[in-house]
């Protein structure tokens, strides 16, 4: 049970972000604000959604990306951050799960996900 000022708060928290619909097999790209000492940069991070998991203003969301080298880079974005400041997704994905994670054991051609056509 929710004092009733921290969910008035959280709901103000919600309203304030447009989040676009996006789901587990999608191909996003978030940008990310970063600070370096005094200086502040918003860096890109592409790759494929693999869970979402929460609700409210307590909402996750993990993305996966191979980096160099092969090797695969995972991050958890909470959904309603400050330090996340868009997102952009750029291609819908045909899944059958919720959760991806079969994913991390595959690699090349095999961790692929087919486009959603639309109709």
């Amino acid at each position: 049970m929710k004092n009733r000022y921290i969910a008035s708060f959280e709901a103000a928290q919600i309203a304030s972000k447009v989040i676009p619909q996006f789901r587990a097999g999608d191909t996003v790209k978030l940008g990310v604000e970063i600070k370096e000492g005094e200086k502040v940069r918003i860096q890109l991070f592409e790759g494929i959604v693999i869970g979402r998991s929460g609700n409210g203003v307590d909402s996750t969301f993990t993305v996966r990306k191979i980096g160099a080298n092969s090797i695969g880079v995972e991050r958890i974005f909470p959904l309603y951050s400050d330090s996340l400041k868009s997102i952009d997704v750029l291609r819908r994905g045909r899944v059958r799960r919720a959760k991806l994670n079969f994913l991390r054991e595959l690699k090349g051609k095999a961790a692929r996900i087919k486009e959603l056509k639309r109709k």
